[in-house]
């Protein structure tokens, strides 16, 4: 039985176990089953789809442009803000799915805060790097402990717990792709933590925009084909042709 019992009339609260595996569904990585083939419309729902694809670029190149033609980092900073706010309000009115939106806003609020309050524009970026700090170091520990979190989270996709541990070429392909994710980071990290440290934001700002979502795509791509590559299911074998019954010979006419 799932979930924790709850009173009459009131819902079953789902257990860790499954809302970890409702995230990863709903997560980049979810958008093409194990063992499927992926195509250009699963990259696109990945991210977000157009209008997320909007949503995740237009703050921060707005940023970038007022910052650096005006250097007047309230505007800058605030400009954004406004820009997430409308998002949120024509998500509202489309009746879509809010919280990609709301989480974006609260993201984009934070960094503006950061940014205002010590009057440093590179700490308009602090936020992601810190998130970026984080990721790296969850993917490592779980390297560390011999559980690859792709490995994880792609068990809880194809229903197969534990099967990477199991498999020696699930293994393999689940600890290639945590180590891709763990570039991912690394590179954000390494080309980012040297401009900010040294002030430099407009050159910040484009590095981020790079490595961002298009780098995020191409990370994931490499991953969706490296799990397809071991968790495809095997080919049915061909049904048996029917034995054809032996015809007796003709008598003979002697």
């Amino acid at each position: 039985m799932s979930g924790t019992p709850a009173p009459d009339g009131e819902a079953e609260r789902p257990t860790f176990h499954e809302a970890f595996a409702q995230a990863a569904r709903n997560a980049g990585i979810g958008q093409v089953a194990p063992g499927e083939t992926p195509d250009g419309a699963s990259l696109l729902r990945a991210i977000g789809g157009v209008r997320g694809l909007i949503e995740s670029i237009l703050p921060g190149l707005g940023f970038l442009v007022l910052y650096t033609f005006t250097k007047n980092l309230p505007l800058a900073v605030i400009a954004p803000i406004a820009v997430s706010v409308i998002f949120v309000v024509v998500r509202l009115v489309t009746r879509s799915a809010v919280m990609p939106a709301v989480a974006g806003l609260i993201g984009v609020g934070v960094s503006a805060g950061l940014a205002l309050f010590t009057g440093r524009a590179e700490d308009n970026f602090l936020l992601g790097i810190v998130i970026n700090v984080v990721c790296l170091l969850a993917l490592l520990i779980s390297l560390a402990v011999r559980r690859p979190l792709i490995g994880i989270i792609v068990s809880l996709l194809s229903n197969d717990p534990g099967g990477y541990r199991k498999d020696r070429a699930k293994g393999r392909v689940v600890l290639v792709a945590t180590w891709c994710w763990v570039g991912l980071f690394a590179i954000r990290l390494g080309a980012e933590l040297p401009l900010y440290f040294a002030g430099e934001t407009e050159l910040l700002g484009s590095v981020k925009l790079i490595l961002g979502v298009p780098f995020y795509a191409i990370v994931l791509w490499i991953t969706w084909l490296l799990v397809r590559a071991a968790y495809a299911k095997p080919a049915a074998p061909a049904p048996a042709a029917p034995a054809v019954p032996a015809v007796p010979p003709a008598p003979s006419s002697d």
